[in-house]
């Protein structure tokens, strides 16, 4: 009898049920009945406490067009896992080890961030058998060209630039979105594009807020009466990355501003009278129903990850990448993270046609 347990750690994000039940189909296809999928509940707070349970093929019937994960998810930061816990006493690592092996797993199938990735991987270095697939709205896992949630993302961010599009002409005003990104640019960035913003700020690079007002006036001399910015809630501006490490977190701590998005408006309207407004789309770029690109990887991506355990081949990651599905060693991927390049042609290309990123 062949056991795996599968369990969803971090933020939640469409594609997660698509995937568990494509590796569930993969498993079921191959083992038939020998085999038993144990669901963690909650990730990894779920392995440390023991919480699981028995899943049964129809669980996994019906889940594929759903938002949210069957299973639950939760926050573990890594840097905490080998903390012992002073009011419960609590070695997480030894606990997570002691579910494994009271389950009698053969391998464990996470999916997650890069968070959840470096815990992986610090159990496949405790000898337990992982395998994973890439999990997040942000794309900023290494080593694979997407990850699974991000689509669908996009096209919601997307959407909000277009609603935003109307009432900001109409009014003749300069609307701010703020989308979800805190390290990593790459959903403001393909929203920003497809939503046809006239600037676009990430946190790989720093803006000029002078730059910024440019742009809104020279819109403005040339006959259009609106802008919009799309902004990842992670945006920096110049003057504060330049700053010390130490220094830095002390600014963006103390902003006065619920978001760097507030400041940009304020700045934006001072500077140039014009009626300049901020919406944040927040978790909705989390929620819904997966999208039909995130519903193809995510099958693909259960289906190899199915593979791999039948393969007995464990400590890797599924990856996209040239439109293959192919493993990526765990250890390769911990702990680094996928940033927009600053020489990156979907950048050269944005600025081609006239869109500004405040640098």
């Amino acid at each position: 009898m062949k056991r795996v347990g599968v369990l969803t750690s971090g933020g939640d994000c469409q594609g997660l049920n698509s995937a568990i039940r494509g590796l569930a189909k993969g498993l079921y296809e191959y083992y038939g009945k020998k085999v038993e999928i144990y669901g963690i509940i909650d990730g990894y707070r779920g392995l440390i406490n023991g919480e699981y349970r028995l899943m049964k093929p129809e669980d996994f019937s019906g889940i594929l067009t759903r938002g949210g994960t069957i299973l639950g998810t939760s926050r573990q930061p890594f840097k905490q896992m080998r903390v012992i816990d002073d009011e419960t006493n609590v070695d997480k690592v030894a606990a997570m080890k002691k579910t494994y092996k009271d389950l009698k797993l053969d391998c464990l199938v996470v999916l997650g961030g890069n968070g959840t990735h470096k815990s992986a991987n610090m159990l496949a270095e405790e000898g337990l058998h992982v395998v994973s697939m890439p999990k997040t709205i942000d794309n900023d896992i290494w080593g694979t060209d997407i990850t699974f949630g991000f689509q669908s993302a996009v096209d919601i961010a997307t959407h909000v630039i277009d609603c935003i599009h109307t009432t900001a002409t109409s009014h003749g005003r300069v609307f701010i979105i703020e989308c979800m990104g805190h390290k990593a640019g790459w959903l403001t960035l393909h929203a920003g594009i497809a939503g046809g913003a006239d600037v676009i700020l990430i946190p790989e690079i720093p803006y000029d807020i002078k730059k910024v007002i440019e742009t809104v006036k020279a819109r403005t001399k040339s006959g259009k009466t609106f802008s919009i910015l799309a902004v990842a809630e992670g945006a920096i501006s110049k003057d504060i990355a330049e700053l010390p490490k130490k220094k830095k977190k002390e600014a963006i701590a103390n902003m006065m501003y619920p978001s760097i998005s507030y400041k940009i408006a304020h700045e934006i309207e001072e500077a140039t009278g014009q009626e300049t407004r901020v919406t944040v789309p927040g978790h909705f770029q989390r929620g819904g129903s997966p999208d039909a690109y995130d519903r193809f990887i995510t099958t693909r991506f259960g289906a190899a990850c199915a593979q791999l355990i039948i393969d007995e081949k464990y400590g890797f990651m599924t990856a996209m990448i040239n439109g293959e599905v192919v493993p990526v060693p765990l250890s390769e991927v911990a702990g680094k993270l996928k940033c927009v390049p600053a020489d990156s042609p979907i950048i050269r290309d944005a600025k081609s046609i006239g869109i500004s990123f405040g640098d």
